[in-house]
């Protein structure tokens, strides 16, 4: 991880502003002190603001973008296999203001994998929730999850639904979660 480290902006980079969501353009020569590093995208503090940089754009702060491997041996996988690489890769995304992930925090509601037409591919339908109905991160976070499941090549659809009942609570925590924050 990088957190904690201070960089100069190599170049200028598209961020959202955190918790707000609002597209801005960084600069290059800011700098930019790195608070959070997970989940392959990056929050920043530059000026006193917070923002949220993709992780394709890491080559901005001076580092390496990870990319994603693709599934072992190219064989086919079942839907159950499907569902549990979705989960896993729903594990890979972070509220930027918190260093939990969306299922630790018990933002994923459910997951459910079906065969899309030929049967070659699947499809993916989520429905998550936020911490707050506000959050302007919301569609952020929703795009990410619908692009990083997209990634998987079993994968040829995928709809994120934000819904808002039941309403979020820190009961939905995992035990994970809680004792990450220092809850338990």
């Amino acid at each position: 991880m990088h957190d904690n480290q201070t960089v100069i902006l190599k170049r200028d980079v598209e961020a959202s502003v955190v918790p707000v969501g609002t597209r801005v353009t960084l600069l290059a020569g800011e700098t930019a002190h790195l608070t959070q590093a997970l989940g392959g995208s990056y929050t920043v503090v530059v000026n006193g603001n917070m923002f949220r940089v993709e992780g394709k754009d890491a080559d901005a702060l001076g580092l390496v973008s990870t990319v994603k491997a693709a599934r072992v041996g190219g064989q086919r996988r079942t839907a159950p296999e499907v569902e549990q690489v979705a989960w896993d890769t729903m594990k890979t995304c972070y509220d930027p203001e918190i260093p939990v992930n969306i299922v630790d925090l018990g933002l994923v509601y459910s997951c459910v994998v079906a065969p899309l037409g030929g049967g070659d591919t699947y499809r993916v339908d989520v429905k998550m929730t936020l911490t707050a109905p506000g959050c302007g991160m919301g569609p952020v976070i929703q795009q990410e999850v619908q692009h990083k499941l997209l990634e998987s090549e079993d994968v040829g659809e995928v709809n994120v639904e934000l819904v808002w009942d039941p309403p979020w609570s820190q009961g939905m925590l995992t035990d994970a979660a809680k004792l990450q924050l220092g809850l338990l």
